[in-house]
C-alpha cells in the first residue's frame, strides 16, 4: 500500500466525480502482452463496479531504467522461463477468449505510439486500436504509416495525430506520466492503484491481479445488497427458484425479500394466457415438461407435477403476505413442497392450516387471516408492484446493490447464475 501521487496526464472513461465513487488507475504500454489482456478486462470490472477508470499510458522502457537501471527483465531471461511464459501467454488469452497472436517481431519500440496515445484527445480509444494492430492483426506499430491507418480506422484523423507524437508536448505528457509511474512504486505493466473514498490506495500489478482489483471495488461501502424473489406457489419453476435462493443469499450476504404476487392476475393485466403452459404447442409442452424434470434433478430437488394443475393460490399467497417478510421463509418453502412434491390442495383450509402449523406456525390463525380485508388488499398491491416493476411470469428476481439501487430485474430460476453475479457487482449493460 502506498500513498501516491497522480500522474499528471490521464483519461477516464467514465464520467462522475461524486466523493464516494472509485476509482482506478491503469498504467499501461502497447508493448507488454499481459497489459494486453489486461486492457479490456480492468474496463470490464470498473464498469461492473461502477468505478472510474483512468488510463495511464507510460514509456515501459523509461520506467525499467528509472527502478532497475536496464531494459527490463527480457534480456537476461532463461530461454526455459521464455518458453514458459509464451504458453502462460497463449493460456491466460485462451481463458479469457481473448484474440491474441504473438507478433514476429515483438517486442516492437513503441514510442511514437504511445505519444500517439497521449496526444490522440481520446486515450482508451487510441489504445485500443494500437493494442488490437499490435497483439491481434501483427501490424507494425513502429511504421508512422501503418499507425495513421490504424487510428484512421479508430475514427481520428491519424496523419495528424502521429505528426503531433513528435511535438515537445507529447513527449512531455508522455515522460510525466513514466515518472509519476516510478514515483508511486511501479516496476511494470499492468500496474493499477485504486482509489477507494476514505480508504488509502492500494497498488497492484499483473493481469492476474485483476481479481485482487474486483475485490477492492466490491468491498466499497457496508450495505449489503438485496435480493427480492418475486413469485407464485402456481409456478413450477418458481418451486425450482424458491429451493435455491436462500443459498443465493446466503452466499452475497444479501438481504432476501419474499415477494409473492398474483401470476394470474398479472398475466390478465399484461395481456398473457392464463395458464401460458396450456397455450403452447404440444411439442413445446413435452419439452417444457422434461426441462422443469431437468433441472430438478440438476437442483437435487424432488418434483412431481401436481394432479392439481393449475392450482388456486390465492389464499396461500394472502396467508404469507399476513406473515411479515423476516418469518416468512418457511412458510414459503413448506407451502412450495406440499404442491410441488406432495401434491396437496393448497386451495383447501384445512390443508393450508395442517401446513402451517407443521411448519411451526398457528396454521388456523393464518388461514383466518387470509380472509381479512387488508391482506386481501395487500395481495393486489403485490401484483401491482410486480407490474410496475416489468415481472412477466414468475419467477422474478431484483437485485439492489449500493453501485445500482435501481436494481436488475431477471426472470427465470434459470437466470439465478446472473443473479449471483449482479449480486457480487455486476451491473448488466442493458439495465
Amino acid at each position: 500500500m502506498f500513498v501516491l501521487m497522480t500522474a499528471p496526464d490521464s483519461f477516464s472513461s467514465s464520467s462522475g466525480g461524486a466523493l464516494s465513487r472509485s476509482r482506478v488507475e491503469f498504467y499501461f504500454d502497447v508493448s507488454c502482452p499481459y497489459a494486453y489482456l489486461a486492457h479490456l478486462r480492468i474496463e470490464t470490472v470498473c464498469t461492473q463496479r461502477g468505478a472510474d477508470l483512468e488510463w495511464k499510458p507510460i514509456l515501459l522502457g523509461g520506467l525499467f531504467r528509472a527502478v532497475r537501471g536496464d531494459d527490463g527483465p527480457m534480456a537476461a531471461m532463461p530461454a526455459a522461463k521464455g518458453r514458459m511464459n509464451a504458453l502462460d501467454l497463449q493460456r491466460w488469452a485462451d481463458h479469457y477468449a481473448i484474440p491474441f497472436t504473438q507478433p514476429f517481431s515483438h517486442p516492437m519500440r513503441s514510442v511514437t505510439a504511445m505519444r500517439a496515445i497521449v496526444v490522440s484527445g481520446d486515450v482508451p480509444r487510441a489504445a485500443k486500436a494500437i493494442y488490437r494492430a499490435y497483439w491481434v492483426d501483427g501490424l507494425d506499430v513502429t511504421s508512422r504509416d501503418v499507425l495513421a491507418k490504424v487510428l484512421d480506422g479508430a475514427g481520428f484523423d491519424g496523419e495528424t495525430v502521429v505528426a503531433r507524437a513528435d511535438e515537445q508536448d507529447a513527449k512531455d505528457r508522455l515522460f510525466a506520466n513514466t515518472e509519476a509511474a516510478a514515483a508511486i512504486g511501479a516496476f511494470g505493466v499492468p500496474t493499477y492503484v485504486v482509489h477507494r473514498h476514505g480508504k488509502e490506495p492500494v497498488f497492484e500489478f499483473g493481469q492476474d491481479r485483476i481479481e485482487f482489483v474486483d475485490e477492492l471495488l466490491r468491498d466499497l461501502g457496508t450495505e449489503e445488497p438485496t435480493l427480492s424473489f418475486f413469485f407464485d406457489y402456481s409456478s413450477p419453476f418458481a418451486y425450482l427458484g424458491a429451493t435455491q435462493v436462500e443459498a443465493v443469499a446466503r452466499r452475497h450476504r444479501a438481504t432476501l425479500l419474499y415477494k409473492p404476487f398474483l401470476l394470474g392476475g398479472l398475466f390478465r393485466s399484461i395481456g398473457t394466457p392464463p395458464v401460458p403452459l396450456f397455450a403452447m404447442p404440444a411439442v413445446k409442452q413435452r419439452f417444457m415438461n422434461d426441462d422443469m424434470h431437468r433441472w430438478a434433478q440438476r437442483r437435487g430437488v424432488p418434483l412431481r407435477f401436481p394432479s392439481r394443475f393449475p392450482m388456486n393460490t390465492v389464499k396461500a399467497l394472502r396467508m404469507t403476505l399476513g406473515l411479515s417478510d423476516e418469518l416468512r421463509a418457511p412458510l414459503v418453502a413448506a407451502l412450495f413442497h406440499a404442491l410441488w412434491v406432495d401434491d396437496r390442495d393448497l386451495n383447501d383450509p384445512a390443508e393450508l392450516a395442517a401446513i402451517a402449523t407443521a411448519a411451526g406456525f398457528d396454521g388456523a390463525a393464518l388461514v383466518l387471516g387470509a380472509e381479512g380485508s387488508e391482506v386481501k388488499a395487500q395481495l393486489r398491491d403485490a401484483t401491482t408492484e410486480a407490474e410496475a416493476l416489468g415481472v412477466p411470469g414468475a419467477p422474478c428476481f431484483l437485485v439492489q446493490t449500493s453501485h445500482n439501487p435501481k436494481g436488475s430485474l431477471f426472470w427465470g430460476q434459470d437466470r439465478l447464475v446472473l443473479v449471483e453475479r449482479a449480486l457480487a457487482g455486476w451491473l448488466p449493460t442493458s439495465g
